[in-house]
């Protein structure tokens, strides 16, 4: 017997593996082509989704002139306006497929964390939220309600105990009278009967000896009016687009996680976006 028959059947064996190697590789990177471009199809019918996608596969840390450069970011034939906001240059665009209908710069989150001292342990960040939001309201003459993390973050500031104020209850103040609830205010009621609300703002909160108030939510002490500016596109989980008081923060990353813009900026962008507008934050 011929002693290269079996070094020929090895051969052989080995030459159809890697042609069914070779057959599978091919099927599966002919299944691998579809499956993109299925995916490719399914973004493209939707602009902003591919702005989306573009965006998180870049890992958002490109600049802006990247992610929007170009047709190949969007898709210029959709008509659906959407507002895209820059957490690393701190702008704001609203467009219509490649067309810039609108720019300023804006405050973002500072990322920056707070702790709540106790037991609780409390904490929070400080961050804009990134990725796909909606308007879903537009607000006239906001009042912003702060949560309770302001009045954590205003007594760590000043030194001060918290002591939050239930209906009931009345803390002794100077000149006789008492810090108290009455109807939908935190009033010092003296003891002839009067009754004096407190005037509140951002960095002016009550405060009584050495104890920062924490107002309930439903008094008018628990709103602070004039902070957000003249309007508001409301983005949902307390987040929004809003006017501010504080001008010199536009363009830095200051705020506790809404986007501020001036104030006339603001009213322009009310006037202009419609409810469910798209926003993409990244």
């Amino acid at each position: 017997m011929d002693s290269r028959i079996p070094s020929l059947a090895v051969t052989g064996v080995l030459a159809l593996a890697l042609a069914t190697s070779v057959v599978l590789q091919s099927r599966d990177l002919v299944r691998l082509r579809e499956e993109r471009e299925a995916a490719r199809l399914a973004l493209a019918t939707d602009s902003s989704a591919l702005l989306y996608a573009r965006t998180i596969a870049r890992g958002v840390t490109d600049s802006l002139a990247t992610q929007l450069g170009g047709r190949a970011a969007i898709d210029s034939a959709s008509n659906t306006p959407f507002i895209v906001i820059s957490i690393a240059d701190n702008r704001l665009w609203y467009r219509r497929g490649d067309e810039v209908m609108f720019e300023t710069r804006v405050a973002t989150g500072s990322g920056k964390f707070l702790e709540k001292a106790g037991a609780t342990g409390e904490q929070w960040k400080f961050e804009t939220p990134r990725g796909r939001l909606v308007v879903q309201r537009k607000d006239i003459d906001p009042a912003w309600v702060p949560p309770d993390w302001h009045f954590v973050e205003a007594a760590q500031r000043k030194n001060l105990e918290l002591l939050r104020l239930e209906r009931g209850m009345t803390v002794p103040a100077p000149g006789g009278g008492v810090v108290t609830i009455s109807g939908a205010n935190v009033v010092t009621r003296y003891p002839d009967g009067r009754e004096v609300p407190f005037e509140v703002k951002d960095g002016q909160e009550i405060r009584v000896g050495n104890s920062l108030i924490v107002p309930p939510f439903g008094t008018n002490q628990r709103r602070y009016v004039g902070v957000l500016g003249a309007n508001r596109l409301y983005l949902g989980d307390g987040y929004g687009i809003h006017g501010t008081d504080n001008p010199t923060s536009i363009g830095r990353s200051v705020s506790h996680g809404c986007i501020r813009v001036r104030n006339e900026d603001i009213e322009t962008l009310f006037r202009i976006v419609p409810v469910g507008t798209p926003v993409y934050v990244y």
